[in-house]
């Protein structure tokens, strides 16, 4: 099985990266851009069978070292 975990700052959390790429592309021409949010993808491969074991394995990952659950939030796919 493979998860794909995608972790975002939480809304309110200043996002200094993203506005950083904000600035960059409206100095592109793409004026059209108020706002960005950068975050992180991280794709595992499991040797689960069971999908929502595998959910919940994932989810112990994300709160015990892939997430920073004080300012970022999380979600999980398992295909």
């Amino acid at each position: 099985m493979k998860a794909r975990v995608t972790i975002m700052l939480k809304d309110g959390v200043l996002d200094p990266q993203g506005e950083a790429i904000r600035h960059a592309l409206g100095g592109l021409g793409h004026q059209d851009v108020t706002g960005v949010r950068q975050g992180k993808l991280i794709e595992l491969d499991l040797v689960a069978t069971d999908a929502e074991a595998a959910r919940a394995e994932v989810a112990r990952m994300c709160e015990g070292l892939l997430a920073n659950t004080v300012i970022e939030k999380y979600s999980i796919e398992i295909a």
